[in-house]
């Protein structure tokens, strides 16, 4: 449409001048296009930032959805009630629904299917069936309840954690260390293509005072992988760190945050009633530097396979170079439980489609996820040290200084010789950790 009303301007253009001389008239139908062009830009924003929110669809009542659950016979409650876009014009529902009894529900989801799609164009819907009244159980307690018992201390064991996605039920891995009954717990996340061992040297250490809970975001390490490879994307993480938090059973947790898990934890720390209480954000903001997507985009979901464990552990520590400089037995720390052995090959550990989404995101979309990551950080009313790379090529220093003006709550510090991202393996980067969360 842009280039129709351009070339419709230039036509009157050279009209008005061949017939009257007069020159203005080229610049105002320029201007006039570009205002017109301008508004239809500030439409399309607006609408990717409301989808990759994953907002209400706009031509569907939340409130009244809600009620019409609410009158289905047999439904006696409504509540963690979500309804998004998966993609435009495909909408989707979950929730929670009490019901008096199990053995009706497979006639009360009948009937809510029905519903849904008849009344509100809703066909893709997951929900979770209470019976109402019975307490929640979990396979993992955070809190123990036998006192006479000897403390138990974790030491990098894997637990589970079910989470809900848009096809149904997912299990998440995470991996503890520490005292389980310690009511201070530190969620430790990491970055796109890493797993929950990243935080092992740092977890031994700060155990000693939190509860460390290191997980592996859904399509990595032990967790489960997505059958929708677009819901590798941050609103689902979110939702899956919010499952994690109740699975443990508390109320508030400190976050540290590499990378990815710096943006989960951004997105997190601003919504209503957060249980995030302080914030360590590893060399990430809500501006992505171009140079470091084409870097990931070389990488990320690509072939990697190898006969050999060796050349399979240096080819991915020169991939790793940005992280600084290591020992070989820091780098077998670190990197060695990214690899995995598959039918004779070694390859990563990672599902490959979690680059799909990385890959669909076009310029307007960078843009709105970018406005919309600003918008979050801006909400955030909790102290945060920002830490950067001093080589960073993902997260500028112009940009870290502007979260530091926009945010009273943030703070920054460089770390020198290093890229994207510092590994927090090193005993001054781990004695940084722990003095801002002492």
């Amino acid at each position: 449409m842009g280039d129709l009303l351009g070339s419709v301007a230039a036509l009157l253009a050279g009209l008005v001048i061949q017939l009257t001389g007069w020159m203005p008239i080229d610049a105002i139908l320029s201007i006039l296009v570009s205002l017109l062009i301008l508004k239809s830009t500030i439409s399309i924003l607006h609408e990717s930032y409301h989808f990759l929110m994953e907002g209400v669809p706009l031509h569907i009542d939340y409130l009244q959805v809600g009620s019409d659950l609410k009158k289905v016979p047999g439904v006696l409650a409504v509540h963690d009630l979500h309804v998004w876009e998966m993609t435009p014009s495909f909408p989707a529902l979950i929730g929670h629904i009490e019901i008096k009894n199990m053995q009706e529900w497979p006639d009360i989801m009948s009937r809510i299917n029905l519903m849904l799609l008849d009344q509100h164009g809703i066909d893709h819907v997951t929900l979770q069936p209470e019976v109402a009244g019975e307490g929640h159980e979990h396979d993992h307690v955070h809190h123990q309840a036998q006192n006479s018992e000897p403390a138990v201390q974790h030491q990098g064991d894997t637990f589970f954690v079910n989470c809900k996605n848009s096809d149904g039920i997912h299990r998440m891995a995470y991996h503890a260390w520490g005292d389980p009954s310690n009511s201070k717990v530190l969620i430790c996340v990491h970055g796109l293509t890493r797993r929950g061992s990243d935080f092992k040297t740092l977890a031994q250490v700060l155990c000693k005072d939190y509860y460390v809970v290191c997980p592996d975001v859904v399509g990595r390490g032990d967790s489960e992988r997505l059958p929708n490879p677009m819901m590798y994307a941050i609103p689902q993480y979110v939702a899956d760190m919010a499952s994690l938090v109740r699975h443990l059973g508390v109320s508030r947790v400190d976050w540290l945050g590499t990378s990815m898990g710096g943006l989960i934890g951004m997105v997190y720390a601003s919504m209503p009633n957060s249980p995030i209480r302080r914030m360590l954000i590893n060399d990430v903001g809500p501006r992505i530097e171009p140079e470091s997507i084409k870097r990931l985009g070389s990488y990320v979901g690509q072939t990697f396979s190898f006969a050999n464990r060796a050349d399979a552990l240096t080819c991915l520590n020169t991939i790793c170079a940005t992280f600084g400089e290591h020992t070989p037995e820091e780098w077998e720390i670190y990197n060695g439980p990214m690899l995995i052995q598959k039918n004779g090959m070694w390859e990563m550990h990672y599902d490959p489609d979690i680059s799909v989404p990385f890959a669909s995101v076009n310029p307007i979309m960078a843009k709105a996820g970018e406005m919309a990551m600003w918008h979050a950080f801006k909400q955030i009313h909790i102290p945060m040290l920002i830490v950067r790379g001093a080589k960073s090529d993902l997260l500028s220093a112009q940009t870290l200084a502007e979260m530091c003006k926009v945010n009273s709550y943030a703070s920054c510090i460089e770390i020198p010789n290093v890229g994207h991202a510092p590994a927090f393996i090193k005993a001054e980067q781990i004695a940084l950790a722990k003095e801002f969360f002492s």
